[in-house]
């Protein structure tokens, strides 16, 4: 379940302007929450892109086989 919290921000029009053409959004709201969301997706990435997957080649063959079977070693 989403909550919604109703806050007054100043904001600067040409920078939500410039956000909003960016993200493809045209209203205010649409444009933060779109910029919120693109945040928490950059640090994502920057999470996964900072980790180490050395191991992901022994996993693969697990992580392929479907589900009830077990892969061949």
């Amino acid at each position: 379940m989403t909550t919604k919290t109703h806050t007054t921000l100043d904001l600067d029009r040409a920078l939500l302007s410039e956000a909003a053409k960016a993200l493809g959004t045209t209203r205010t709201t649409e444009t933060v929450h779109a910029a919120l969301r693109e945040v928490v997706a950059r640090r994502k990435r920057a999470w996964l892109a900072r980790r180490d997957f050395s191991d992901l080649e022994d996993l693969l063959p697990g992580i392929r086989a479907p589900r009830g079977r077990i892969a061949p070693s």
